[in-house]
C-alpha cells in the first residue's frame, strides 16, 4: 500500500522547520514568536467557530 500523505511525516518536517528557526533566536525573540503564533491560531480558530456556527 503506498500512502499519499503521511501525518506523523508531516508533523517531523514541521517540527525541524520551527526548529531550525527558532535556533537562530534569543529567548526573548523566541517568546514573541510564540506570542504570535498562538495570536494568529486563536484568530483562526475564532474565525473557523464563526463559520461553522453560521452554517448550522
Amino acid at each position: 500500500m503506498n500512502k499519499k500523505f503521511d501525518c506523523v511525516d508531516m508533523k517531523h518536517r514541521a517540527a525541524r522547520i520551527i526548529q531550525k528557526k527558532l535556533s537562530k533566536l534569543s529567548r526573548e525573540e523566541e517568546l514573541e514568536y510564540w506570542r504570535v503564533q498562538t495570536r494568529e491560531l486563536r484568530e483562526q480558530q475564532r474565525k473557523l467557530l464563526k463559520k461553522v456556527k453560521t452554517k448550522v
